[in-house]
């Protein structure tokens, strides 16, 4: 079984996995995934054969729509979000736009912001394709995810922001299997 299928395989026992992609298609945004935290923890979770969901602090949908930058068109997709199932703190980002408050060159999709990102595992999305298929959006690949590793990402400069964010989020206390990398 390739890590792919073993994270389809795992995911498929999130019980509002469909529901909530099922909710995010409805909006159709174009290039769109639910990342960070609803994959990285969920199968942190798994691995760590905890009966209860971690709690999530947010629910991140990001879209790449490079016709349309508006910061508010993301409060508006927000709305209709937390309108549709008001359980979950949303936050809609259009990759788009995000090169400009980090001071770098546009990105060019979805997977190219992701792979800019703080940690290689929280750079995992969730989609659902046109037939309804579960795709994910792994720039830096599955195996940090499921070898229990935090490392920063290879285009994300900041180390001393790398490890504040690590240690201000208290990953190594709630999972303690995992093993922080830190070059």
């Amino acid at each position: 079984m390739t890590l792919e299928e073993k994270l389809k395989s795992i995911l498929s026992t999130h019980k509002s996995l469909i529901r909530d992609l099922n909710l995010v298609k409805s909006l159709n945004m174009p290039n769109w995934c639910i990342s960070a935290g609803y994959v990285r923890n969920f199968v942190w979770d798994y691995l760590h054969h905890y009966k209860d969901a971690t709690p999530l602090n947010d629910v991140d949908v990001v879209y790449y729509d490079s016709s349309q930058q508006r910061a508010e068109a993301d409060k508006e997709y927000e709305a209709l979000l937390k309108r549709s199932y008001p359980d979950y703190n949303w936050s809609v980002k259009n990759q788009a736009r995000m090169h400009v408050r980090k001071k770098e060159s546009s990105y060019s999709s979805v997977e190219d912001a992701m792979e800019r990102w703080p940690e290689t595992v929280t750079a995992i999305g969730v989609s659902l394709d046109q037939n309804d298929h579960v795709t994910l959006v792994a720039p830096h690949g599955l195996n940090d995810l499921f070898e229990l590793v935090i490392r920063r990402s290879p285009y994300f400069a900041d180390y001393d922001y790398f490890i504040k964010r690590v240690l201000n989020k208290n990953w190594l206390n709630t999972w303690p299997k995992l093993r922080l990398i830190e070059e």
